[in-house]
């Protein structure tokens, strides 16, 4: 298996849940600085204590790597979870998005088709959506209004993996992740930054007025619908190559009380501070579930209180921070 963004929160998680099913697995990462590449380095560093992990260092736009890479090793599953992520940097610096997740994306695809690729497995987002005041979000629904740069180079992301299921019967999944959180999570998220923020006593921004809601999903249960949507790639018929999941937990949080968990779990008021919604951002995410339930007969089980349970235990852990 090739997996792309595997020194990524998502891609860590799940090259390790593959190898521990007996996978071999080539990592793909540019390791990038948009966020501290400290917390990617160590992530990488457990995955290649595993003899079954072998790591390649590269980005998406070096075509000629990527073809090297298809040729060296032959992979048979592609899992692409590589990209640059972030909605509101995708409006201050368009240019990058556009590179990694369209030009990249248009590079990996094509070496998909090339070198016989059984099954294409990649990341889209909850973000496509856009402004969708239909609740909570189909797959079925339209999504030809994004708004932000990010989403609209995820919806392109669907559209190419449609036409290259249609022209070149290339087997392609598209995940949609509706707040993946958890340990080893991206530093710029929400529970990483509020969690720094209490702890330092600096103000925490919460945007339209504090009444945000995310679907938010932790990640043991991403990981669990990414490998068994994998397993069921091989039973697909030709009339579904092309399928579009949401990865979501079907209940949304309002970020308030997000902050509520976390001030419980650090022991430590925060200083809230109330701003207007930022351009790019929507104020609600909400996932219907349907096709995924059916798919794999499996939907994200772990509550929220759970989850931000386990993710500022591993916080503490990982920066040394005592009780």
């Amino acid at each position: 298996m090739l997996v792309t963004g595997c020194a990524g929160f998502i891609g860590f998680h799940t090259a390790r849940r593959l190898l521990t099913e007996g996978y071999q697995v080539i990592g793909y990462d540019n390791l990038n600085d948009y966020y501290d590449q400290t917390l990617k380095q160590d992530r990488l560093h457990l995955l290649t204590t595993n003899p079954s992990f072998h790591f390649v260092k590269g980005s998406l736009e070096n075509i000629e790597l990527l073809q090297h890479l298809f040729t060296t090793y032959k992979p048979k599953i592609v899992l692409h979870l590589a990209a640059q992520a972030g909605v509101r940097y995708s409006i201050e610096n368009p240019h990058a998005y556009v590179q990694s997740n369209i030009t990249g994306f248009m590079h990996l695809i094509e070496c998909c088709q090339l070198f016989n690729v059984q099954h294409l497995l990649y990341a889209s987002s909850s973000s496509v959506y856009g402004g969708n005041d239909k609740i909570p979000f189909c797959t079925t629904d339209r999504v030809d209004q994004p708004i932000s740069v990010y989403a609209a180079t995820k919806r392109s992301n669907e559209l190419f993996a449609y036409t290259y299921s249609h022209l070149h019967h290339l087997r392609a999944t598209g995940l949609r992740f509706f707040t993946v959180y958890g340990p080893w999570g991206r530093p710029d998220m929400a529970l990483y930054t509020f969690a720094n923020s209490i702890l330092k006593d600096e103000p925490i921004s919460l945007y339209n007025n504090g009444k945000m809601e995310r679907d938010f999903t932790y990640i043991d249960d991403v990981v669990e619908s990414i490998y068994r949507l994998m397993k069921k790639g091989h039973l697909q018929t030709r009339n579904t190559l092309h399928e579009i999941h949401n990865i979501g937990s079907n209940s949304p949080v309002q970020i308030e009380y997000i902050v509520q968990l976390i001030e419980r779990e650090l022991n430590k008021k925060a200083h809230k501070r109330y701003t207007p919604i930022q351009p790019g951002d929507v104020k609600r995410t909400y996932a219907n579930l349907q096709t995924l339930i059916q798919a794999i007969q499996y939907q994200p089980t772990t509550s929220i209180e759970e989850g931000v349970r386990h993710f500022i235990t591993w916080y503490k852990q990982y920066h040394n921070i005592l009780d």
